[in-house]
């Protein structure tokens, strides 16, 4: 991803599960990334409201993402929130807060938008004749899904991701076959929709995944210890070995998984929920690989910071994402 400049600037996620940053010149030096597991969603799927010290949590590392930014010169800042915000009922508190630590009001984002500024970050640097292109982008509470080759041609976001499915579903560790099926025939329920809203989906020559739950696997596939971006960046996790992982980590108990070299223990309670949405993903669509990939929706946020582009999405696309909350 290259930008017209060497302006250096930031940006920010607020996601259920973890608050993420990305500081880059001139948007192809980066010059830092963090993940933070902040559980701001935690609870929300039930409740409808951020709990107060989700919201603490997540407040005090946007005060530290604030300093880190100060320190390497950031001149522009765009910062978003996305699922749990969408859900949540009491969001305007967490903006207020939110807005005081990091200097910037993060923007709530609409599932469609994320979607397609997931798909610009994740395809930046790949070459259009590996696609079309489908990037699922497995968060905490939903699942953004982009399809498309040299631009995103179609989104959806769907109410699923693996703190939701967690939450919902599984009550015992390790989890019980039947709370396994559940996870996985709601996962699969949604896939149908995607191929309504997206028809061309079924074109897909490139299935690139993005998020905790994917490098996560990938990581642990590659039994890396510590984690290594770059190992994991455009890693080609097949689809024998996403099945391999997740039957792994589906019949270990917490502290069994937390042994497995690649996974964050922050991740351990809700990785089995976000991999049976991952290997579902591949068994609906017969994806034999999945592309890991490190950039994302920061990317395409930072990018669009460099080149203007911030507006929402066309309204043939919005449509397709309008009606979701994930």
């Amino acid at each position: 991803m290259s930008g017209p400049d060497g302006r250096v600037v930031a940006a920010v996620d607020c996601g259920t599960n973890s608050t993420r940053l990305l500081v880059s010149r001139g948007g192809g030096d980066t010059l830092e990334r963090r993940t933070i597991v902040t559980c701001l969603g935690a609870g929300v799927d039930a409740s409808g409201l951020l709990d107060g010290a989700a919201i603490g949590r997540t407040v005090a590392v946007l005060e530290d993402y604030r300093r880190i930014m100060d320190a390497l010169g950031v001149e522009a800042v765009r910062a978003t929130a996305t699922s749990a915000a969408r859900d949540a009922r009491n969001a305007e508190e967490f903006f207020a807060a939110a807005a005081t630590a990091l200097g910037a009001r993060p923007e709530l984002l609409d599932g469609a938008t994320e979607a397609r500024l997931g798909f610009e970050g994740a395809t930046a640097g790949l070459e259009p004749g590996r696609g079309p292109f489908l990037v699922a982008d497995i968060g905490g509470g939903s699942t953004e899904f982009a399809f498309g080759t040299d631009r995103c041609e179609g989104v959806l976001s769907a109410d699923v991701g693996c703190v939701r499915l967690t939450e919902q579903f599984i009550r015992h560790d390790p989890p019980r076959p039947e709370e396994l099926h559940a996870c996985l025939s709601v996962a699969e329920a949604h896939l149908e929709d995607v191929l309504v809203a997206i028809p061309d989906v079924r074109r897909t020559a490139c299935f690139i995944g993005v998020a905790g739950t994917v490098t996560s696997a990938a990581a642990v596939e590659l039994g890396l210890e510590p984690y290594d971006p770059d190992r994991v960046h455009h890693f080609e996790l097949t689809r024998a070995a996403a099945e391999d992982v997740f039957r792994t980590l589906a019949t270990e108990d917490r502290e069994q998984r937390i042994s497995n070299p690649g996974l964050h223990a922050d991740r351990t309670d809700v990785i089995v929920a976000g991999m049976c949405v991952l290997v579902k993903i591949m068994r609906f669509f017969g994806f034999g690989s999945c592309l890991v990939s490190e950039t994302d929706l920061l990317d395409g946020l930072a990018r669009s910071l460099l080149t203007g582009d911030c507006a929402r999405l066309p309204a043939n696309l919005q449509q397709q994402g309008s009606g979701d909350a994930g």
